[in-house]
């Protein structure tokens, strides 16, 4: 089971009280954008084998969301961080060896 720590609230919870929201730091398409571009947001998305970043929320928690960057092969954890960033913080990124 995959087990991560909210950075909000600092508690380290179970994926069972956690709901997954995608892929982290993608570029919204809203309405002024042109259709191919809202297609591509909506639609064609990477599905990644090895580091990624993803948005998860605590859900039975503190409510807030938050990035997790993990590996979807072996479920290894870098590390979280607050969904207010813009990328991983240094020490996470270095964790990933730069494949985010």
């Amino acid at each position: 089971m995959l087990r991560l720590t909210c950075p909000c609230c600092g508690v380290e919870a179970d994926e069972s009280e956690l709901t997954q929201g995608g892929a982290a730091h993608l570029r919204r398409e809203g309405p002024g954008s042109d259709e191919a571009a809202f297609e591509a947001y909506l639609f064609l998305r990477d599905n990644p084998k090895g580091p990624h970043l993803e948005r998860w929320r605590h859900s039975y928690g503190c409510g807030k969301w938050f990035i997790a960057a993990r590996d979807t092969v072996t479920m290894q954890v870098f590390g979280t961080y607050p969904a207010q960033g813009s990328g991983p913080p240094p020490d996470i990124a270095a964790r990933m060896g730069g494949r985010a």
